[in-house]
């Protein structure tokens, strides 16, 4: 029985998604290192892609089953075969259902192979046509994210903008790095010239070096808007996996001299953030493991600077994290809001006169960024709120920013800044 190893992989990588609630971007990485490059394109391909088209493909098996409970890794088998005979015009079908068969016994469900394969080639029979009940339901369905958090986003954006953002939360982004404390001049000047390197196995190379680090640019909006002056003292509070802390030392040339702290709450995230500074030559960062949500290991009045980049639902990242939108719950915005407030007030205590908190999150969600810098505000007169220092596209009305997948390009962002007056 033989099966592309990069079917295994993609199916191996869904199921753990789909029962233990486990990342793509954690998996991809450690599945696809073990497989030769057309293996690793095409796992990618499978993982994302079927993960994007979730709601959709369920939708037609659903026609194609006739409505048929099943076992959720012949469902999972059954949405990686249909994702290639809709969407991949180079796979022949026959090569994706006779995989499809063959992984399903690999499973261990051999009584669903004739199943698996009859609706299989019942769906290259026949035309498959879906109904809605209104256009709401069709963005849910078509860009497969669930009708209430569609819905969700209609009431705060309104219907067109909202489908805008669920298309743009399906596409590929692009491959966004800076440089970091390591990037020798030689390679900024490689990446100034009209031949921008851009093989990807030599950027991942450089990444593991620490010479380059991988990340969005929406993320990168938030560490070139802290600002230090000589001397400050900074503290990056939810800093893991170390982002934004190594982005303003790499920026600062952060010397000795200065207090720069930078912690998190569990052990295994701070030992990423301290693989990460180490990796990128910032070893004069100071990391500690600690609970936010309660008293911070700082006396008051310690820091000029604090940047939050709080834990938050992370519905500005779908595009490179799809799963994220199957696994919200309608909950978790009012619970969120509540830890992030917390944050935001232990995290105020710390905080020099003339000093400044950054607050961000990747999230799109106004009970998350607005709703908690307006009680923050209301409970704190000693704060007030500033322009962020960010490109005047991305400042709002209100005196924040925000980027967006839609409109910018890049992952959904929000930045307040306040001041302690």
């Amino acid at each position: 029985m033989k099966i592309s190893p990069s079917r295994i992989a993609a199916f191996e990588i869904l199921s753990k998604i789909e029962t233990e609630k486990s990342f793509s971007s954690v998996l991809l990485p450690i599945y696809e290192e073990k497989l030769e490059p057309k293996d690793r394109a095409l796992c990618h391909e499978l993982t994302l892609g079927t993960l994007r088209k979730q709601i959709y493909l369920d939708c037609i098996i659903e026609k194609l089953t006739k409505g048929k409970k099943l076992d959720s890794a012949v469902k999972i088998i059954l949405r990686i075969a249909l994702y290639q005979l809709i969407f991949l015009d180079k796979i022949p079908a026959h090569a994706a259902i006779n995989d499809s068969v063959n992984l399903v016994q690999m499973a261990k469900k051999t009584s669903a192979k004739g199943f698996v394969n009859a609706v299989l080639r019942r769906f290259t029979r026949e035309k498959i046509e879906l109904d809605f009940a209104d256009e709401t339901e069709k963005i849910s369905v078509e860009s497969s994210h669930p009708k209430w958090l569609i819905e969700k986003w209609i009431g705060q954006f309104g219907f067109e903008e909202t489908a805008r953002l669920a298309e743009a939360n399906n596409e590929t982004p692009k491959l966004s790095f800076r440089f970091t404390a390591k990037t020798s001049d030689a390679i900024k000047q490689a990446f100034t010239t009209e031949n921008v390197p851009t093989d990807k196995k030599y950027l991942r190379e450089l990444a593991e070096n620490g010479k380059i680090y991988f990340q969005d640019e929406g993320s990168q909006i938030i560490g070139n808007a802290v600002e230090l002056k000589e001397n400050d003292s900074f503290l990056d509070v939810c800093a893991a996996p170390g982002s934004k802390v190594t982005q303003i030392g790499s920026k600062f040339q952060v010397p000795d001299s200065r207090l720069i702290a930078a912690g998190d709450l569990y052990w295994q995230r701070v030992k990423v953030l301290q693989e990460n500074c180490r990796n990128q030559s910032l070893a004069s960062v100071s990391i500690l493991q600690y609970d936010a949500e309660n008293a911070l290991p700082f006396a008051d009045e310690s820091f000029d600077v604090v940047l939050i980049d709080a834990p938050c639902s992370g519905t500005g990242t779908i595009r490179h994290n799809p799963e994220i939108r199957y696994f919200l719950q309608e909950k978790d915005f009012s619970e969120l809001a509540s830890k992030q407030l917390k944050i935001l007030n232990n995290a105020s205590k710390l905080i020099k006169s003339g000093g400044r908190i950054i607050y961000s999150t990747c999230s799109l969600e106004k009970e998350e960024n607005e709703g908690v810098c307006g009680k923050f505000l209301a409970e704190n007169a000693g704060f007030r709120l500033v322009d962020p220092n960010v490109p005047a596209a991305f400042l709002t009305a209100e005196g924040f920013a925000r980027t967006f997948p839609q409109r910018d390009k890049m992952d959904g962002f929000f930045i307040a800044v306040f001041e302690k007056i």
